[in-house]
């Protein structure tokens, strides 16, 4: 069975790709070997007729992989929208069994493997098919990336709740500052009210950093996640 972490989010923007690349660097620490993969990216820039998906390339450069790009982010989309809308703007199929068939490849090099998703769990990739069939269809326990302040612990538990009505694991939570601090009295106090409501741990709380700088993430990984929390499921 696959090992590792579907980082999926509570909404869009709230730092699913660097997170799942301070995940990378905090398997790495311990001494794992962790691939990664962005299955789907809508929103890629366009080099000539060659679609590069930015997020793709950020993973693929945290987890030092020497795997092609269509490898590591086999469905490029160049609208930025539901992957189910881009898809239809594009005019493209996606295949939802030629993304696991490039999962398997990489599981087959890499000890764990690291995959971020497509905003929240609830984003339609095809009708009837949305980003928790995928995380589903991989097999791999969510990390759910959250903002930290007012409204959030609506997104968390409703997240969660999902999870757990499609069946699938949730190792924790990771509060990040993807925004400059606030300050906030939710900010203060969210963390403290999650340890006392919600059925899984927050695992990281993540500062904001203005250099996202490969040893930066690394170093802040390191300090904030809580890496005996992530050996439980490697």
């Amino acid at each position: 069975m696959p090992k590792g972490f579907f980082i999926t989010g509570t909404d869009t923007g709230v730092g699913k790709t660097i997170m799942a690349g301070a995940v990378i660097k905090a398997i790495n620490y311990l001494g794992i070997t962790a691939g990664a993969m962005k299955p789907i990216e809508s929103g890629c820039g366009k080099e000539g007729d060659t679609l590069i998906p930015f997020d793709g390339m950020f993973l693929k450069q945290m987890a030092h992989m020497d795997d092609p790009i269509t490898l590591v982010t086999p469905c490029c989309l160049e609208s930025p929208l539901a992957p189910i809308s881009a898809a239809e703007e594009d005019k493209v199929e996606i295949d939802p069994v030629e993304l696991r068939k490039a999962f398997l490849k990489l599981c087959m090099k890499y000890e764990v493997m690291v995959v971020e998703g497509v905003g929240g769990l609830m984003v339609p990739i095809k009708r009837d098919y949305y980003v928790a069939g995928m995380a589903r269809d991989l097999g791999l326990p969510l990390l759910v990336v959250a903002r930290p302040g007012l409204g959030t612990i609506n997104h968390i538990m409703m997240t969660i709740r999902v999870a757990q009505q499609e069946g699938l694991a949730v190792a924790g939570i990771i509060l990040n500052y993807s925004a400059p601090p606030q300050q906030s009295p939710a900010e203060q106090t969210n963390p403290k009210l999650l340890a006392q409501i919600c059925p899984v741990p927050v695992i990281g709380i993540f500062p904001y950093l203005k250099n996202m700088a490969e040893e930066a993430v690394e170093r802040t990984a390191i300090k904030n996640i809580d890496l005996e929390l992530l050996k439980k499921y490697l």
